[in-house]
């Protein structure tokens, strides 16, 4: 028997949300305090390079660069290295090109580091790779390796912020010219501008999900995705419709793939085991197909544009 809530969403007939309820998040949590030692070792290692390259996602062109990167290391040239384009709609991309030249940046190029699209273009001699937590500064170095020296990674990478701890020693990433790069750790702006700017970065993986919790950062990215009529999340779950209550669209998930729990429940004739949906599993699965791309293209920044 299918399972359906009581209003499997009129949400089909209704608007969707114009605005997602912040409700008095603190953001200034989910940041860890260590970063600070990051961005000072790398300013301590900015004699050892010619020229910087910042890694940032494609999806969030706009949003939550931290701006003690340009501040404290303008001093050398700039690139910024705009990542993961395969998981990023560009439809607008010369109208980004053209706000972040606005913003002084004038080499600007978007990349797919797993597959090696538009890597060739950097080239240098000793360059320094920043940027926030899990943009895939590692993925980038790994993928210069590849394209110029046929030799695999040289750094680890992972799907979560934190991977790379401390400034590195030189990788060789180029023969002609000889070139390295230096990896860093990831690090965030002290002050983030603003809760959405910080559930965007979370989104992208920049933020251990539990700090802003599964379930709100799942909320998010259906608020997102309903508001921007991307809804391949019906088909590839397989729901009954478009929904924009997120815990109705976690029971469904939770149904479809078989996620449950087994909760025990005091009645008046004693401990009871009942089975229900498990939301933070359906939550997560949620998250991971939009990360992989499964759900489609996505520009976090339209609002922005």
């Amino acid at each position: 028997m299918k399972l359906f809530p009581r209003l499997w969403c009129d949400a089909a007939r209704a608007a969707w949300r114009e605005s997602f309820a912040l409700g008095g998040r603190d953001v200034a949590r989910w940041f860890p305090g260590h970063m600070a030692k990051g961005l000072k070792r790398m300013q301590s290692s900015l004699k050892l390079v010619d020229c910087i390259i910042e890694v940032h996602d494609a999806r969030i062109p706009l949003s939550g660069r931290n701006p003690l990167f340009q501040e404290t290391l303008g001093l050398k040239p700039h690139l910024l290295v705009l990542n993961k384009m395969d998981l990023a709609d560009l439809k607008e991309q010369q109208k980004i090109i053209h706000h972040l030249e606005g913003e002084g940046l004038k080499n600007v190029i978007f990349t797919n580091c797993v597959k090696d699209e538009n890597v060739k273009q950097n080239v240098e001699y000793c360059i320094m790779v920043i940027g926030v937590p899990n943009v895939g500064k590692s993925s980038l170095i790994n993928s210069l390796r590849r394209q110029h020296l046929r030799k695999g990674k040289a750094t680890r990478v992972g799907g979560e912020p934190g991977v790379t701890r401390a400034v590195m020693s030189r990788i060789q990433v180029c023969e002609r010219p000889l070139m390295f790069l230096l990896d860093t750790p990831g690090v965030l702006a002290p002050q983030i501008q603003s809760v959405e700017t910080g559930l965007k970065l979370a989104l992208c993986g920049s933020v251990l999900d539990h700090l802003v919790g599964e379930e709100t950062l799942a909320d998010y990215l259906l608020y997102t995705l309903n508001r921007h009529q991307l809804l391949g999340y019906v088909q590839h779950y397989g729901l009954g419709g478009a929904c924009d209550d997120i815990t109705s669209v976690l029971k469904r998930v939770a149904v479809r793939l078989r996620k449950t729990q087994r909760v025990k429940v005091l009645t008046g004739t004693g401990d009871v085991t009942v089975i229900q949906p498990d939301y933070s599993a359906a939550a997560r699965d949620f998250l991971r197909a939009f990360r992989s791309g499964v759900l489609g293209r996505v520009m976090l920044d339209r609002d922005v544009l």
